[in-house]
C-alpha cells in the first residue's frame, strides 16, 4: 500500500477546506468498507485520506414536518433500527438492511453506499423512489439536486473534487401512499442482481394512482427510473392488466449486461417480476389492506 497523509477534521468546514487544498489527491474515509479494499488492491492510491468520522454535522437522522434528513456518515445499522425511518420510510430501512452482513452495516455509511456509485447499490433505488434529494457541501455554497441526478456512471457521481455529500433529504409522503422494496440475489449477502423500489399515492377519490415513481438498480450504468411504466399507471385505476403492462414496460426499458453473476436476459425477466410485485405491495399498503 502506498503511503499517504491522514487528516481527521472535526468540522464540515475543515473537511471541505482540505478537499479544496488537495483536490483529486484526496480520498474520503467514512466506514471504509469499500476504500480499504481498494487501497489494499492498489485500485486507488491517494496522497491524502480525509477521515469524516469525527464530524458530528455528518451524523444522525432528523425528522421534521417537511420530511426526513439522513446525514451522510450515518451508519446503515442506525438506519435499519431507526423508528423514524421504519415508521414512514420503511423501504429505506429495508434497503439499508440488505447491505452486506451485520458487521458491514455497523461500519458502512449511507454516504459511502451512494458515493461509491455502484449500479447495484441497494439504498439508491429506495431513496429515488421516495423523491430524495442530495445536499452537497464544499463549494462557495451548498447545493441540492434530485438524487437520481447524483449518479453519472459506474463509480462516478456529480461531486467535484472539492465537494462531499452532506446529507439526503426525503420529503414526507402525502395522502394515501405506499412503497415497496424488492431485491433478487444469488445469496443472502450477495450484491443485488436486480433491485426495484416503488412509491405511489392514491387520489382522494376514485382510487386512481396520483403519483408514482419506479426505480431500478443493477440493470443500467446508474440507478434508473422506469418512466414509461410510471406514465402508463399515473392517473389510472391500477387493475391487474395495467400492472402487468407497466412491469413489461419497465423490463423493456432496462439495459442490463451479462456478467459473472447473471445474464442480461435473466435480469430483464426479473425486472418484470420485481416491478409487478413492488407495485402490488405498494398498492396494498396505500389502500390500507
Amino acid at each position: 500500500m502506498k503511503s499517504f497523509d491522514y487528516f481527521a477534521p472535526q468540522s464540515l468546514g475543515d473537511a471541505t477546506a482540505l478537499l479544496r487544498r488537495y483536490g483529486a489527491k484526496a480520498r474520503l474515509l467514512a466506514g471504509g468498507t469499500d476504500l480499504f479494499i481498494r487501497l489494499e488492491r492498489r485500485a486507488v492510491e491517494p496522497g491524502v485520506i480525509v477521515d469524516l468520522k469525527k464530524i458530528r454535522a455528518l451524523q444522525g437522522i432528523k425528522a421534521s414536518a417537511k420530511g426526513l434528513t439522513i446525514r451522510a456518515a450515518t451508519l446503515m445499522d442506525e438506519i435499519v433500527s431507526s423508528p423514524l425511518v421504519q415508521r414512514r420510510y420503511g423501504i429505506v430501512a429495508e434497503a439499508a438492511g440488505a447491505v452486506g452482513s451485520i458487521q458491514t452495516r455497523n461500519r458502512a455509511t449511507l454516504g459511502g453506499n451512494l458515493c461509491n456509485a455502484s449500479p447495484a447499490a441497494d439504498t439508491a433505488p429506495a431513496l429515488i423512489a421516495l423523491g430524495a434529494r442530495a445536499r452537497i457541501a464544499g463549494g462557495r455554497r451548498e447545493r441540492e439536486l434530485p438524487l437520481e441526478d447524483f449518479f453519472l456512471a459506474p463509480g462516478k457521481t456529480c461531486l467535484q473534487s472539492s465537494e462531499l455529500l452532506k446529507e439526503v433529504f426525503i420529503p414526507s409522503p402525502v395522502g394515501k401512499s405506499g412503497a415497496s422494496f424488492q431485491r433478487c440475489t444469488r445469496t443472502a449477502m450477495d450484491i443485488a442482481l436486480v433491485n426495484c423500489s416503488v412509491f405511489l399515492s392514491l387520489a382522494p377519490k376514485g382510487g386512481v394512482i396520483g403519483e408514482i415513481r419506479i426505480a431500478l438498480g443493477a440493470v443500467a450504468p446508474t440507478p434508473v427510473r422506469a418512466r414509461s411504466a410510471e406514465d402508463l399507471l399515473r392517473g389510472k385505476s391500477p387493475d391487474k392488466g395495467a400492472i402487468e403492462e407497466a412491469a413489461a414496460l419497465a423490463a423493456a426499458g432496462a439495459s442490463p449486461i451479462d456478467d459473472v453473476r447473471s445474464s442480461a436476459a435473466y435480469r430483464r425477466a426479473m425486472v418484470r417480476v420485481l416491478t409487478r410485485r413492488a407495485i402490488e405491495a405498494a398498492l396494498k399498503q396505500a389502500s390500507g389492506k
